[in-house]
């Protein structure tokens, strides 16, 4: 017998869901072939057998895991489950009779009451077996669980049946008294639950603010000589038929090598110690659909400008389109958050732990500037670069950033 765990899909995943299991109860399965698709705390992934066997199914879809705990079993002909994996599934075991007795409910707080719902079961019997994904649902649509029929594993409910009562047109079950004809002062609350992966932003920016202790510098940096040479690049990239580089990928590229450089800034504090990381890795803020990913691009600091052009615009996409893998998240030591094409002109952003340091990039516009004592017109853009007082001080910091904007004045630089 083969015990399946929830396997650790990225370095920072603490637990998974099981979105749908790809392969039936009792299946034979060999080596590669595809068994589930789970949600990580960045992206959905295809898990594959790396052993053969029947498969019996320990976890529903739906169904929430830590790393390690164990989800599905691969048997040897003729070998019978292990009883001991199935206390972890969350299927319940029979109650004692005296706790299956009707017992008056006591007042229970509003923000339990969905849990409540939920939890209720069959009051007459045993508790209905379901994932929690499809209680939560249940509860909220106000449909019994004992009305359905569970098509998981064992009878389980799932999502799906859930969903399938709703689009049947199952009529809610009311249990408890009809609610107040007068509306709250504030209208009706939408409740929206958060995704994995807005759970897990949530919970890292939490995290930054509350343990780190930050400071931010400010400059302004003249992009006159940049939009010249990008100018001069889309000339070239139309003849070559190559993807052009955006101001963006000059700034990826500018931190990159100032990273080189600058060490600390690409570095992290652990421990009471510093870990500089050999390999310069620089992450871009992506705004996806309900989440904020950062993709890395790797080795930044070696990758010619054309090359991080391409990198960042694969990875852009994907996280867009929902293709992003694990892979492409992970590995960051330096951050980048543009906010410039929404017309913003400067902001802070918040590090991304265990980083020591990201940059926020404002608008690239014409702006009245003083050269020689004259008021002219130039390309600006405001950075702001916030850092970890733990690893980079004001001076270190000081000197990082004038290596970026130097490069970027400068921008023939970057074409090395």
């Amino acid at each position: 017998m083969i015990d399946i765990s929830m396997p650790r899909l990225s370095d920072s995943m603490e637990e998974g869901t099981i979105l749908k299991w790809l392969a039936a109860e009792g299946a034979q399965i060999k080596r590669g072939d595809e068994l589930a698709e789970i949600e990580t705390d960045k992206a959905s992934m295809v898990y594959e057998a790396d052993q053969e066997g029947a498969l019996h199914i320990l976890a529903g879809e739906g169904d929430t895991l830590p790393v390690g705990a164990p989800i599905a079993q691969l048997l040897a002909a003729g070998e019978q489950p292990s009883q001991a994996g199935s206390a972890d599934t969350g299927t319940a075991a029979p109650e004692p009779a005296a706790e299956q007795a009707s017992v008056a409910p006591a007042p229970v707080p509003e923000a339990a009451a969905v849990a409540a719902v939920a939890e209720a079961g069959n009051a007459a019997g045993a508790r209905v077996k379901a994932s929690p994904l499809a209680r939560r649902l249940a509860a909220g649509a106000g449909i019994e669980l004992t009305a359905l029929a569970g098509s998981g594993p064992g009878g389980r409910v799932v999502k799906a049946d859930v969903e399938r009562a709703l689009q049947a047109g199952a009529a809610p079950q009311s249990n408890g008294p009809a609610p107040s004809p007068l509306a709250p002062p504030k209208g009706e609350v939408e409740i929206v639950e958060l995704s994995r992966t807005q759970s897990l932003i949530a919970r890292r920016m939490a995290e930054a603010k509350a343990t780190i202790p930050e400071f931010t510098l400010q400059c302004e940096i003249d992009m006159e000589a940049a939009v010249a040479l990008r100018t001069q690049l889309k000339g070239l990239a139309e003849r070559q038929e190559r993807q052009v580089p955006s101001f963006n990928d000059m700034v990826l590229k500018a931190c990159a090598l100032a990273l080189r450089e600058h060490p600390r800034a690409n570095g992290t504090y652990k421990d009471g110690r510093f870990e500089l990381h050999p390999r310069v890795n620089v992450g871009v803020a992506v705004a996806a659909a309900d989440a904020l990913l950062v993709p890395v691009v790797r080795d930044a600091d070696t990758s010619s400008l054309w090359s991080i052009a391409a990198q960042s615009r694969r990875l852009a996409l994907a996280a867009r389109d929902g293709t992003i893998t694990p892979p492409d998240l992970a590995g960051g030591t330096f951050s980048v958050s543009n906010l410039g094409m929404f017309g913003i002109d400067a902001f802070t952003a918040v590090i991304n732990p265990p980083q020591a340091a990201i940059l926020a990039v404002g608008s690239l516009a014409q702006r009245a500037v003083v050269r020689e004592g004259q008021l002219v017109a130039r390309h600006t853009m405001t950075v702001t670069l916030t850092c970890d007082h733990r690893i980079l001080y004001g001076a270190d910091a000081a000197e990082f950033l004038g290596s970026i904007r130097e490069l970027l004045e400068q921008p023939l630089a970057l074409m090395g």
